[in-house]
């Protein structure tokens, strides 16, 4: 009869050997000892073991007999338990003992410790704290899915947002709700990240259908716009009408307008970090939304079950079809369409290795009853490969690229027609690494380096006997390098502290002719005193910056703290733009010998307070921002296809300052925020010359200064399934140079205007209204399902986006111009499968 033994992880002894008894004893044939080395199974008192046989005990590993080795690594991937999605930053920890980490984006958490008996505890915001029991052999893996906390889904997620607004360091820094914005009544229902962030204080648009974002007294361009660390050059669809970034695909969006971290370089004003989701690694999963003008859907699926996964999104307009069907005839010939697609797929080789790569791409093309056809694009491209070192050190190396171009084919039937263009590119190496000095110090550190290449405009005739003569601006390249390091410190239990540190770097490269003109006088092309030649990739002019960061947060109270901040930042390409708004036919422009980088230093204090027995939110935020080498425009200024473009730029000095109220409830029947915030921008641009002093030299008002912004977004639950929306918007009126008078020369009349945005158009308000309907809440079924019925514009409101003049017989006259001056009714359709 023959018999098999499971050992379960144990090695079996066939004798004892020496170091089983410590000073062996023997007396009379009885065995005695001092002290007996029990089996590693068993070091716990015989009572406690006794009870440990009614708890599971996971056995992990291999147990040896000879081993040397004093740690293990114990590793694993932490999930829910229901969706089998990873769950990020969960806190995985050693009773008793000082050992713990937290989960990667992945939920993959590693730990080295010592062969033994332990208790594993994982905690994480809105799940059930879990304990498991384990023996810990050798290395080996623990996997353990944990439950969401839903009795009070709710309440935990609202208390840890608010706390995190109090506790945390940085100040200026906005979480945007990516599932909660459908509730917000937009223009033609579409949900848009970027219309949301503008509801927020201290972000700001000029107007309806503008493209652009004005943070903090910041231009347009002095905003970085990432997804998943590629950087997106126009967020834009239709001029501003609609988002650029599909919200379906989107996991998160984290705007940084006051501090920012040291990891980001290359812009005055902000940050906007926005991540994609990624596929879910078992299952099939979809989300498709229907609208008046848009559809949009987004799927994903495991490659790898448990390994790998892909994610898919794609929008598109259906406006040509609307055009084509309209009865007049100089529309049926018009095109306004567009569309953008994304796919991600990661990879998770082992628990310590990493793979997501992020490809995007996003068209527009448009021409209403003109013979030109507008055509820009945006391409990214973003690798991405995580090691995991240990428990307290991990590492990232990543690659990126974007592209930005636009054309402009105009095509009228005669000799005259032409192709006109623009085109950026930028490659970007990253390397940046984590390491977890303690429980109160955690460091990031890193090296990023990026490398430029513009084609500044080009003009090609469509005729051989064109009269328009062929035009090829010079190339323009650049390589911007930066080191960065920062450090979060937790003082004591009141004062937490993150400061950092970048250096950045910036070579203007050949191949470059570089004009260089007479000190002391105006720049024209009659200034010039020489032209000098540079060879390809040959620096001819370097730029530094030293960027230090520097926030802190105190305690005042459990639930009120003070933060104040210190930040300085460096920009060294500047958008060319003559338009009150951000224009897909804007150029962008890099540093060289003639054109210096803009810097800018930003001071804010804050305060922020919860008030936990009505679930309240409030802070206040003021700053104070200057910056140097602010650019602007001569009066008359041509920018497109313009040789020697800094002939038409000025650079002066820019300072802004403002104070931001948000008063926030996210719990409730009736939730939402109301926010208000005044601020100013002021320019100075001043000279020893006429031609290059604006309003005599003193500050006058930026074109986007409105000192007044309010918001107000509410949402009223009435049951689970059904709500009501409402948006108010009020803004100060932006800036404006009005004609004043008028005056003849030689018989010639000309127009006399004010000073630079002296006047104001009229104020803007707009409030929009929607009734949000969810589909039923059973567990078990085809597709979950969500409405919204919205007006935008409900009062019908003609609010202007532009004033301008004509003249007509001798007579200058005035026209405004609206985008939605009448209540826009809209219908959207959204399901999740």
């Amino acid at each position: 009869e023959s018999k098999v033994i499971l050992t379960k992880n144990n090695v079996i002894f066939s004798q004892l050997g020496d170091q089983y008894f410590d000073k062996r004893l023997i007396n009379d044939g009885i065995t005695t000892s001092e002290s007996i080395e029990k089996p590693l199974l068993y070091r716990d008192s015989e009572n406690q073991a006794e009870k440990n046989l009614k708890e599971t005990v996971t056995l992990i590993g291999k147990e040896s007999s000879n081993s040397k080795i004093n740690k293990f690594l114990l590793t694993g991937v932490i999930k829910n338990s229901k969706t089998g999605e990873a769950v990020e930053n969960a806190t995985v920890k050693i009773q008793s003992s000082k050992i713990n980490t937290i989960t990667n984006a992945q939920g993959v958490y590693n730990l080295e410790i010592p062969a033994g008996t332990y208790y594993i505890e994982v905690n994480s915001i809105n799940y059930k704290k879990i304990i498991k029991k384990m023996v810990l052999f050798s290395k080996g893996v623990l996997n353990i899915s944990i439950d969401e906390s839903t009795n009070l889904l709710e309440e935990i997620i609202l208390k840890t947002k608010k706390n995190e607004r109090v506790r945390s360091a940085i100040s200026g820094v906005t979480a945007i709700d990516i599932e909660g914005i459908k509730n917000i009544p937009l223009v033609m229902g579409e949900r848009d990240i970027f219309r949301v962030a503008a509801a927020l204080p201290g972000i700001k648009t000029v107007g309806e259908g503008s493209a652009g974002y004005n943070v903090r007294g910041g231009k347009e361009d002095q905003n970085l716009i990432l997804l998943d660390n590629a950087l997106i050059y126009n967020p834009a669809h239709f001029f501003g009408f609609f988002s650029a970034v599909n919200p379906f695909t989107t996991k998160k969006a984290t705007v940084y307008k006051g501090s920012i971290p040291a990891e980001f370089g290359g812009r005055l004003s902000s940050v906007f970090d926005i991540s994609t989701k990624n596929g879910d690694l078992d299952k099939f999963k979809g989300e498709a939304g229907i609208g008046p003008v848009t559809s949009n859907i987004a799927i994903s699926t495991p490659i790898i079950k448990g390994k790998s996964s892909l994610l898919i999104g794609g929008r598109g307009t259906y406006s040509d079809w609307i055009l084509k069907s309209l009865k007049q005839a100089n529309l049926k010939n018009s095109k306004a369409s567009f569309f953008d697609v994304i796919a991600k797929y990661n990879h998770k080789f082992t628990s310590k290795n990493y793979l997501e790569t992020t490809i995007y791409f996003s068209n527009d093309a448009f021409k209403i009853s003109t013979d030109s056809l507008i055509k820009y694009n945006n391409f990214a491209l973003s690798l991405k490969y995580e090691h995991t070192f240990n428990a307290k050190s991990k590492g990232a190396l990543q690659f990126t690229n974007s592209q930005y171009k636009y054309g402009v084919d105009f095509d009228n039937g005669r000799i005259n027609s032409f192709d006109f263009g623009f085109k950026i590119n930028e490659t970007q190496g990253l390397l940046k690494f984590n390491y977890l000095l303690s429980t109160k110090n955690k460091l990031n550190y890193g090296v990023a380096s990026k490398l430029y290449n513009v084609n500044p405009g080009y003009l090609n005739p469509k005729s051989t006997t064109s009269p328009l003569l062929a035009i090829n601006l010079e190339e323009q390249k650049g390589l911007e390098s930066a080191l960065f390091v920062s450090d979060i410190l937790k003082v004591n239990n009141k004062l937490l502290i993150d400061f950092g540190i970048r250096y950045s770097i910036f070579n203007a490269l050949g191949a470059s002719n570089q004009k260089i003109y007479q000190v002391g006088v105006p720049l024209n092309s009659g200034t010039v005193i020489e032209t000098r030649t540079y060879a390809q990739n040959e620096v001819f002019k370097t730029y530094t910056g030293f960027e230090p960061r520097i926030s802190a947060r105190y305690f005042l109270t459990d639930d009120f703290s003070v933060k104040v901040s210190y930040d300085r930042t460096y920009q060294y390409i500047h958008l060319l733009s003559s338009n009150t708004t951000q224009s897909p036919t804007d150029t962008w422009k890099l540093s060289d010998i003639n054109t210096k980088p803009q810097d800018a230093q930003q001071f804010s204090i804050g305060l922020f307070k919860n008030f936990n027995s009505s679930d309240l939110q409030f802070s206040v935020e003021g700053y104070y921002k200057t910056m140097n080498n602010f650019l602007d425009y001569k009066v008359g200024a041509q920018l497109n296809l313009t040789p020697n473009i800094e002939t038409q730029l000025l650079q002066g000095k820019g300072k802004a300052y403002g104070v931001e109220f948000l008063l926030k409830k996210e719990d409730g029947k009736l939730n939402g925020w109301i926010g208000y915030t005044y601020a100013r921008t002021l320019v100075k641009l001043d000279s020893n010359f006429k031609d290059e002093k604006i309003n005599g030299g003193d500050y006058f008002p930026a074109n986007f200064d409105k000192p007044h912004d309010v918001s107000i977004v509410l949402n009223y639950k009435f049951t689970k399934r059904y709500s009501f929306s409402t948006n108010f918007v009020y803004q100060t009126g932006r800036p404006i140079t009005y004609p004043i008078g008028a005056y003849t020369i030689s018989n010639q009349q000309y127009t006399l205007y004010s000073d630079r945005n002296k006047f104001r158009i009229p104020d803007y308000y707009r409030l929009d209204i929607g009734i949000n309907i969810e589909g039923s809440h059973k567990i078990k079924k085809i597709a979950h399902s969500f409405w919204n019925f919205s007006i935008y514009n409900v009062l019908g409101i003609n609010n202007p986006y532009a004033i301008y003049f004509v003249t007509d017989s001798g007579q200058i006259k005035a026209f405004k111009s609206s985008i939605f001056a009448i209540p826009i009714p809209t219908i959207t359709y959204n399901f999740k499968f």
